[in-house]
């Protein structure tokens, strides 16, 4: 299959295949989402205000693989949870993986569940990132979501998908 690019910014293309428009980033093409399990079971959620949608989003922590240079995958989640969480995890469970948005993107999504939590440092992100950290009991976490949404938050549907996929293999 041939595609041509029609636009290439400093992150992302728009390119085009056979009068399919779509998008591929320019640095990276993979993306680690982490459900994360506190030692007492809580649910590692983080807050993050997003320019594409002008406010602030609930998600799971997550980021893209090699945009700072090569690393394989699981480096990256291991990574991007001490990053956002500043936790680290001893035990690593790939859940489930596959095309984000088909329709849309070639970025491919791989979504881990981590246990054994240890802190090991602030979170928060790095560099402009402004990332809050929650931990939200799993007996709280439909109605602590509902009252986020309520006060205004954005809620990324993937944490609704992880969730219920991960309990019905029993995490």
């Amino acid at each position: 299959m041939t595609n041509s690019v029609l636009y290439q910014g400093n992150f992302l293309e728009l390119r085009e295949s056979q009068k399919w428009e779509f998008v591929q980033r320019v640095n990276a093409i993979n993306v680690v989402v982490i459900m994360a399990l506190t030692p007492d079971g809580n649910l590692l959620l983080v807050d993050q205000y997003r320019p594409p949608v002008e406010g602030r989003v609930i998600e799971l922590p997550a980021g893209l693989v090699g945009d700072d240079g090569p690393e394989g995958i699981l480096e990256a989640a291991q990574r991007e949870l001490l990053e956002e969480t500043g936790y680290r995890a001893k035990s690593w469970n790939l859940l489930i993986d596959g095309p984000l948005v088909p329709g849309m993107s070639t970025e491919w999504i791989h979504l881990y569940l981590a246990e054994n939590l240890e802190k090991n440092g602030l979170g928060g992100g790095v560099g402009d990132e402004d990332i809050v950290v929650h931990e939200v009991p799993p007996a709280h976490f439909l109605g602590w979501v509902g009252e986020m949404r309520l006060r205004g938050h954005m809620i990324d549907p993937k944490i609704y998908t992880l969730w219920f996929y991960a309990k019905s293999i029993s995490f």
